[in-house]
């Protein structure tokens, strides 16, 4: 596990930059943490650093979004769990885990029993204190789940 402080949203992209560099098709990241924490800001990150094609928005409405990867790169497929329930209904949207990155917005129990292996990023930003849309530092814990990320996959040398 890595635990890191990110001060700013352009802090928080780059560390999605930085975990993209480590990502291969079949991996998939939960994120978790309450709203505005900056996970679709580290979506976004994540999507630039696998370069695909077009903006990198939150996908509420529609549950998931699929980004094309440019040159031959895999697609990375953003999904928000938020109105989802169960694993069953995040498998009954029929996700390409193979072939794609994906990244499962609101993750907390969604993937037990669908897949193995996941990197796990949770965000906590805190409560009161500053104004709305003032920048304020997150907690972010980075964990990897399963076999993929066993034996030092991810870490501070890494991220």
């Amino acid at each position: 596990m890595m635990r890191l402080t990110v001060g700013t949203p352009e802090e928080m992209d780059a560390l999605g930059r930085r975990i993209a560099a480590q990502l291969r098709p079949g991996d998939v990241v939960a994120l978790n943490g309450e709203l505005g924490a900056g996970k679709t800001t580290l979506t976004r990150g994540i999507g630039a650093g696998l370069g695909v094609r077009g903006p990198v928005t939150s996908p509420t409405f529609v549950l998931a979004r699929t980004h094309p990867g440019r040159s031959g790169g895999p697609p990375l497929v953003h999904v928000d769990a938020y109105r989802l329930s169960a694993p069953a209904e995040l498998d009954d949207l029929d996700i390409d885990f193979e072939s794609s990155i994906v990244v499962v917005e609101w993750a907390e129990g969604m993937l037990d029993g669908l897949i193995e292996s996941w990197l796990q990023v949770d965000i906590e930003r805190p409560v009161g204190g500053a104004a709305e849309d003032e920048a304020q530092p997150r907690v972010v814990e980075v964990t990897g789940v399963g076999p993929r990320w066993r034996a030092g996959a991810i870490g501070d040398d890494r991220l």
